[in-house]
């Protein structure tokens, strides 16, 4: 199986997609204004202390103090013990007697601020990998609860001879069941140098500086989805690419040979139509060579797909032909719960079939697909009512979700995209024109929340796009336009 990796940067946001075989198998978006701060590490300063709520309130150089509660402070534990907070401790020290005003301490960030909240803080400090968390206060080995049993003994072992005599405590993740020692041996080396890195600026900086800063999504592509299958990974941005050659060199050496700068004229994700699969992976319909198409319908609970044999007409080879359709869903079926992120409990309806042998065959085809997805999946038999009940786990939003949000007009039995999907929309397309054409201006009709956003917290990406391509683009509001339609005029 070849595997390329394509990415679309631009200043307000990264696309990566996973393409297999020449088709879309999954796709990535973060935005820079929408990028939290859990996973940060901060050399804070204490600026309240406070022993009625038992908390402490830190300053990270940021508009808001953060907060920091007694049971988020790491007392480090006996050996052989896991590791645990204060709220495991008997008795719990009370917050006055462990911090101070005025006192530099490093600390994290649990849970991003919300509203007039400040960020919620641990001193616990653990940094992920791809198949590992570390823990540098503590010693303890483990595996996580998720793994079987009567598989956690031997892993243990495994991971505890992996570390030796340099310690610190390593947490074996879920999707780490099946790694090999050699990838366990790389991820280790690449989080006791991330930890290097951070105890070093602690030491230099000042306090309220920021240590280390949760990978961005270019990172994570070479942390998470690099694999032996991966031939290429392609960036269009120059800088973006220099900055990521760096990281690779120092950390992941065996990904840095298959970094390649793209410098072709059409637009990255015009090699392999991306645009055009983003659009059909919000849309509910999903056709299928066959004639046959699924229908995907994702609500808060759960996501069904139902199967139907759409243009089959006749009825000569009636089972055989549900059969095929079937065979080709089982493979769709999987390809789209990657493209659009879909997780948690999942019920496909396929096409009943009355022969035995044939819903085996089905059944193991999905399960074989399944078994492609990086992320951890698990699927059931035929139900009495011919249902197969799945469940995916949960590691982002969906593509929907980060795309789309419920339409005002349907009150929410739909969706469009969010007035700043539209905006980049409308980015991605001027600059594509300005490649075609010369005009003497470009203006922009669009819905007045799209034309409002580009006013105000999208202007700097505007003003920056007109300076690039040299030419002035002005704003027009027309109130009688949907949230994603809009017209490019060439003036």
């Amino acid at each position: 199986m070849q595997q390329d990796i394509l990415i679309n940067w631009s200043p307000q946001e990264t696309r990566v997609a996973v393409v297999e075989n020449g088709a879309v198998q999954e796709l990535h978006v973060e935005r820079t204004l929408e990028r939290g701060l859990v996973g940060n590490v901060y050399l804070g300063k204490v600026a309240r202390v406070l022993p009625g709520m038992q908390s402490a309130f830190i300053d990270l150089g940021r508009e808001r103090a953060a907060f920091l509660h007694v049971a988020d402070v790491w007392h480090r534990q006996p050996d052989g013990e896991p590791p645990a907070f204060a709220r495991n401790s008997q008795p719990q020290v009370p917050i006055e007697k462990q911090v101070f005003e005025g006192q530099a301490l490093m600390v994290q960030v649990i849970k991003d601020p919300i509203g007039s909240k400040g960020a919620r803080l641990s001193t616990q400090i653990s940094i992920a990998g791809r198949l590992l968390v570390f823990l540098p206060q503590d010693d303890h080995v483990g595996v996580s609860q998720k793994i079987p049993s009567e598989q956690r003994d031997a892993l243990r072992s495994r991971l505890q001879a992996l570390v030796g005599a340099q310690g610190g405590g390593f947490i074996l993740r879920t999707n780490g069941e099946d790694a090999s020692d050699p990838e366990l041996a790389e991820d280790i080396a690449y989080l006791r140098k991330t930890w290097a890195r951070i105890s070093d600026a602690a030491k230099r900086l000042p306090p309220t500086s920021l240590l280390h800063q949760d990978l961005n999504l270019l990172q994570r592509v070479l942390r998470d989805l690099v694999s032996e299958e991966t031939q290429a990974i392609r960036l269009d941005s120059k800088e973006q690419f220099s900055m990521l050659q760096a990281f690779a060199r120092e950390f992941m050496p065996s990904a840095a040979e298959r970094l390649a700068l793209y410098k072709g004229e059409r637009p990255i994700f015009d090699l392999y139509s991306i645009d055009e699969e983003i659009a059909k992976a919000l849309g509910k319909r999903v056709e299928l060579k066959s004639g046959g198409y699924l229908v995907v319908d994702q609500t808060e609970a759960l996501t069904t797909v139902d199967v139907n044999t759409g243009g089959f007409v006749g009825a000569r080879n009636f089972d055989e032909t549900i059969f095929k359709t079937n065979l080709e869903a089982a493979q769709a079926i999987a390809r789209q719960l990657r493209l659009r992120n879909l997780g948690g409990i999942i019920i496909v309806d396929f096409i009943d079939m009355a022969r035995e042998d044939h819903r085996d065959a089905v059944l193991a085809e999905f399960r074989k697909q399944l078994g492609r997805d990086r992320v951890k999946t698990m699927a059931g038999g035929f139900s009495q009512l011919g249902l197969v009940e799945m469940t995916r786990k949960r590691t982002r939003e969906s593509l929907a979700h980060m795309l789309c949000e419920p339409c005002e007009a349907c009150q929410g039995k739909g969706t469009v995209k969010t007035a700043r999907s539209v905006c980049y929309d409308i980015l991605r397309e001027i600059l594509r024109e300005a490649r075609q054409f010369n005009p003497r201006e470009y203006r922009v009709v669009g819905s007045p929340r799209v034309i409002e956003l580009f006013l105000d917290e999208e202007s700097q990406h505007l003003a920056g796009l007109s300076d690039f391509i040299g030419k002035p683009i002005s704003l027009q509001a027309e109130s009688a336009m949907g949230q994603e339609q809009y017209d490019i005029v060439l003036l």
